[in-house]
């Protein structure tokens, strides 16, 4: 699998915005895969270069770029995985073990990591455009073709495991994609009534 993006407009030139019916059909339609359905060929490195240039596109207030990214792969992602497999086996947590599948079979994986800024702009604002991150990476990688899902277990929040994967002190895990080759195609959930979640405020 290929990847052609088009260049990035440059700083300042006009951005043509025009329709993407195709996209509206993309979101009508997304589904994110089970982690432990992900099989190899996953995106390669220059395709997970470029998922991680769009992903970096999110809404962003005060141009702040309040996160980073981690790419989990080979031999690194199995040295990371067994580390953290040592660790659940350090306290005697088999369940913490057992969640690591969801970490050990797909091929490849992004972590995003929320790091924000003292600035003007509100801790909550820089938070929320690292969830959007999350997002937009999740769906660019299942445009592109493959299988992703968007994973927060125990390693997430972890201390330890954070300290593991590089997290400084000032820094959270807002999430790993994972990603992989889609062995089936999952099935539709159930989703909420958006009627029931939704209210016009009138004065």
């Amino acid at each position: 699998m290929t990847i052609a993006l088009p260049n990035a407009p440059a700083f300042g030139t006009p951005v043509e915005q025009r329709p993407h019916p195709e996209l509206l059909n993309f979101l009508a339609t997304r589904r994110s895969a089970s982690a432990v359905t992900l099989a190899a060929p996953a995106p390669s490195g220059d395709e997970i270069a470029a998922l991680i240039s769009l992903a970096a596109r999110v809404p962003d207030h005060g141009k702040l770029s309040p996160w980073r990214f981690i790419v989990l792969e080979g031999d690194g992602k199995a040295a990371f995985a067994a580390r953290l497999e040592e660790l659940a086996l350090s306290r005697g947590d088999a369940k913490a073990v057992a969640k690591l599948a969801k970490l050990k079979i797909p091929p490849a994986g992004v972590a995003v990591i929320s790091r924000p800024k003292v600035r003007e702009i509100p801790e909550w604002e820089q938070v929320l455009s690292a969830g959007a991150v999350c997002t937009t990476l999740l769906y660019a990688a299942q445009a592109l073709g493959y299988g992703a899902n968007w994973i927060t277990d125990w390693y997430a929040y972890d201390a330890q495991a954070n300290a593991i994967l590089g997290v400084e002190a000032d820094e959270k895990v807002a999430g790993f994609i994972f990603m992989g080759t889609l062995k089936e195609p999952p099935l539709e959930r159930e989703r909420p009534d958006p009627a029931a979640l939704t209210t016009v405020w009138r004065p």
